[in-house]
């Protein structure tokens, strides 16, 4: 992918300050008031930010919000005191929001009340523009010709107070969103993008708040090394009650037990406590004392019977994992060998990433269970109903059928 933010000469200028004062935190009713006439009485997009600690904090709750717009400048609220900001909502809903990354941020900024009605969001754009690297710092400095510290990114945004770095660190985010929406909206528009990428912003704003997964412990890291009913259910078990404990404690799940302690423990599945407080991690001083919890969950997964004991793939897993298709099938394995090589090339000859121009799944399906016939037609159809946009249909459909279709004989 070629980095199309060579075209500046601008200089890398020693760390970017900010255009005025730190802003202090709104975080009572009358300040709030006084945000909301500000940011409804100024003109043009409205940048937007979110803060949260999933490090620290049990869940993706928001822990600061940051808005800029021009003629109000600069706000940071504070959504622990402030937890409904409908009011804030309304009086910038007919703005178009400007987001990095956008889709990280959407809903725990939905669980407070601020939905958009439209948005830009500067790392997608960036991703459509073909740039190599699309996070906000390394935007900047090629873009804009600065530099921001990103050093508190992974901060513990749930203290309070927030110390005045914080605070600096949070209004620089959105101090630069304006001016790099702006660049990358020319840039689409010289390649013939925008389009697409006006499309991408209509669906992430139009998204509805993602569903639960039925089964979430099946994203335990390092859990594809397990081949086990048995091994699956000591990992349930084991994350069940990890994840009870950090609901109730508010800590961050990883923080309780890691998940590699979680993997090592069902792979080496000790047979008595001692033997579990002699793996890494639990030996420590707060596992030590949890270790009957622990110890309990194997005993539990233990002694389930097999036909309770979890299948090999989750409800909404769909197809296999790729790498055994070979062997369970290998027409299917075929074809999804030739589409991913022709949407491979159409990502390249487009300057867009693979997973940008048609979401990996949604190629998975089509070739693990294809439509008969393998019209373009069908294809079409079928990526529409996977919630592919018209332009990438447009771009994908023809050659992905062209390819089933040629595996297939």
């Amino acid at each position: 992918m070629t980095d199309v933010a060579a075209e500046t000469d601008a200089p890398v200028l020693p760390l970017l300050e900010l255009s005025g004062p730190v802003p202090d935190p709104v975080s009572d009713a009358p300040a709030l008031a006084a945000a909301v006439e500000a940011l409804r009485d100024a003109s043009g997009p409205v940048a937007v930010d979110a803060e949260r600690a999933s490090g620290y904090r049990y869940g993706q709750r928001c822990y600061l919000v940051q808005l800029r717009r021009e003629g109000a400048g600069t706000f940071l609220v504070d959504p622990v005191t402030l937890p409904d900001l409908t009011a804030l909502n309304d009086a910038i809903l007919d703005a178009e929001w400007i987001l990095h990354a956008a889709s990280q941020d959407l809903p725990c900024l939905a669980e407070i009340g601020l939905r958009p009605a439209s948005l830009f969001d500067t790392e997608l754009a960036a991703r459509l523009a073909g740039y190599e690297r699309v996070g906000l710092g390394a935007m900047v400095e090629r873009v804009l010709g600065h530099r921001i510290d990103k050093g508190a990114s992974s901060a513990d945004w749930s203290q309070r107070p927030l110390a005045p770095g914080l605070l600096r660190y949070a209004a620089m985010d959105v101090e630069v969103l304006v001016a790099l929406r702006d660049h990358l909206a020319e840039v689409l528009e010289q390649q013939g993008k925008l389009e697409w990428a006006r499309q991408e912003f209509a669906a992430l704003a139009a998204a509805p708040p993602p569903t639960p997964r039925q089964e979430p412990w099946r994203r335990t890291s390092g859990i594809h090394r397990l081949r086990t009913p048995r091994q699956l259910a000591g990992v349930r078990a084991m994350w069940e009650r990890r994840d009870a404990l950090a609901r109730q404690r508010d800590i961050a799940p990883g923080r309780v037990l890691p998940d590699s302690a979680i993997v090592d423990a069902v792979t080496k599945w000790p047979k008595t406590l001692d033997d579990l407080a002699a793996l890494p991690v639990f030996g420590g001083r707060a596992n030590k004392r949890r270790l009957p919890l622990w110890f309990g969950a194997l005993e539990e997964a233990a002694a389930l019977p097999d036909d309770a004991l979890p299948k090999s793939s989750g409800p909404n897993d769909g197809p296999p994992p790729a790498h055994r298709w070979a062997e369970r099938d290998p027409v299917a394995a075929a074809r999804l060998s030739a589409a991913r090589s022709a949407v491979t090339a159409i990502a390249t000859r487009y300057d867009v990433p693979v997973e940008n121009l048609c979401e990996p799944a949604a190629i998975r399906r089509l070739a693990w269970s294809p439509p008969e016939p393998v019209t373009d037609e069908a294809v079409v159809a079928a990526l529409r109903d996977s919630g592919a946009r018209p332009w990438q249909v447009d771009l994908v459909a023809v050659a992905v059928a062209a390819a089933l279709r040629t595996a297939a004989t």
